[in-house]
């Protein structure tokens, strides 16, 4: 550290700012993402002008009007949106800080009493006049007394952008939180729907085992007054009352599972479990997507916000590597202080005798740390390509995903035809069984089977129900929708 006059420290500050003009660092720009033109599995074609997809907000995507009042309800109330809200008020205030560094800093000294106390055998002799021409004692005696008030200030001159480049750190981590939100935001609307849509359809899956359950009633009772007029053998009522008693172990165990998952929504909407309200039509649970396309890959980059998390990561990375090759060069500050200083109180606003006033212009860089300023550069310089990286393999896996999404949608589709057929088919085999029974030309085996196979194809069909719409909503998250 070197200390030069006022004349010479204005001419290299000068000279510095000229400098400056260059700022240090290299200027962030989003690296090549290697994205492809389509999404695999999406085969529909549209015109520009259509609709896409990721970009409908979640008012418009879900048709029920309970669903939507749940999802009001968990935006509003749910502790991980809360938390979320926190964190951006968090970060704003941060902000705000870094924005007011490049102001001097000002402390107040409002009163100082400094004492210093010596023994007799210090070298010297006390040199304040506290005791007034007395000798000093013989030990502890006042060495030196001193009385100050006034105002110091400090500020560093940010020459090769430091203070800027702590401001896109911030300015990043900022951006960050408000896209952790709209990621929280987006995975509860999907769980709050795919909860609802779950709940509903167990609702249909215990209608089924209930009406399964009464037709199995319904041909026990047949059975049993075949049995009485001595037509067929205790047997065929014992395989079918098991028959009956399989379907009616399902009701319990689905009530079960309503249950939990009206729970589940409740604490998802921040509330105590309870009971969930349906709607009335589990028709047109969600938007008509015929006229709706995917978009294209570059779309999730603008939509998903875990791309843009890992994109103002790497903002930060690339900033704090700046940060880390300013730490290399000169850096100038200015400091200063104005006030009153007396050795004895009573002098204390003897004005101007007792005025104090004081700048200083400081120039300092380093010259020998043992490598740690270029290494902690290096290091900084690594940490930026890990984050170009990581944002590079998010893109990757989040094309993938709506991929995935893609094809298990448009796959079962046509699982969920054939689950349809299967149905009819099964309702059709029941039908006819019951009329063959009563009319002797069939055995009550062929009844039981008959009406198992409608129980499980039912069942399946309410189940790929479910997934697909699962699957819509999983979708409509993996392109970005939700957020809006």
């Amino acid at each position: 550290m070197k200390y030069i006059n006022i004349k010479q420290f204005l001419i290299i500050v000068t000279l510095l700012i000229s400098i400056s003009a260059c700022k240090v660092g290299q200027k962030y720009v989003q690296p090549d993402l290697h994205l492809p033109e389509d999404f695999r599995g999406d085969t529909m074609t549209f015109d520009r002008d259509t609709t896409q997809l990721g970009q409908i907000s979640w008012r418009e995507f879900f048709k029920d009007p309970v669903l939507l009042a749940l999802i009001d309800s968990g935006l509003q109330y749910n502790y991980d949106m809360r938390t979320a809200l926190k964190n951006i008020e968090i970060a704003n205030k941060s902000l705000r800080i870094n924005k007011l560094e490049y102001l001097p800093s000002v402390d107040a000294n409002i009163a100082t009493i400094n004492k210093q106390y010596r023994s007799r055998d210090f070298y010297s002799n006390p040199s304040s006049k506290w005791y007034n021409g007395k000798d000093a004692p013989e030990n502890m005696y006042n060495y030196q007394s001193q009385h100050s008030s006034g105002l110091s200030f400090s500020w560093e001159l940010d020459i090769w952008g430091r203070i800027a480049q702590q401001q896109d750190i911030l300015q990043a981590d900022l951006l960050d939180t408000y896209e952790a939100r709209t990621a929280i935001q987006t995975k509860l609307i999907a769980d709050i729907a795919s909860g609802y849509f779950n709940l509903l359809m167990l609702d249909a899956q215990i209608e089924v085992a209930k009406r399964n359950l009464r037709l199995n009633d319904s041909t026990l009772n047949i059975i049993r007054l075949q049995f009485d007029a001595g037509e067929i053998t205790a047997l065929a009522i014992q395989q079918t009352e098991s028959q009956r008693l399989l379907a009616a172990s399902l009701i319990p165990g689905l009530e079960k599972e309503i249950a939990l998952q009206e729970n589940a929504l409740r604490t998802l909407i921040g509330e105590m479990p309870s009971s969930v309200e349906r709607g009335h039509h589990t028709d047109n649970l969600m938007m008509d997507n015929s006229n709706i396309s995917m978009g294209t890959p570059m779309d999730i980059v603008r939509n998903r916000p875990d791309i843009k998390r890992s994109e103002y990561n790497l903002i930060a990375a690339n900033a704090e590597m700046n940060i880390k090759q300013i730490m290399r060069y000169p850096q100038v500050s200015l400091d200063g202080v104005f006030g009153v200083n007396a050795m004895l109180p009573k002098n204390w606003f003897n004005i101007p005798g007792a005025l104090l006033g004081g700048f200083a212009g400081q120039i300092s860089a380093p010259v020998f740390k043992n490598k740690k300023l270029k290494t902690q550069y290096e290091i900084a310089k690594l940490e930026r390509e890990k984050a170009e990286l990581q944002l590079q393999q998010t893109v990757m896996e989040a094309v993938g995903e709506v991929s995935d999404a893609i094809i298990v949608v448009e796959k079962q589709k046509e699982q969920l035809d054939l689950a349809k057929k299967r149905v009819s088919n099964s309702e059709l085999a029941v039908k006819n069984a019951s009329l063959l029974f009563r009319s002797g030309y069939a055995t009550y085996l062929e009844v039981i089977t008959a009406q198992s196979n409608a129980l499980q194809s039912e069942l399946a069909l309410v189940d790929i129900q479910q997934r697909q719409l699962d699957a819509y909503v999983d979708l409509y998250r993996a392109l970005g929708g939700g957020w809006n």
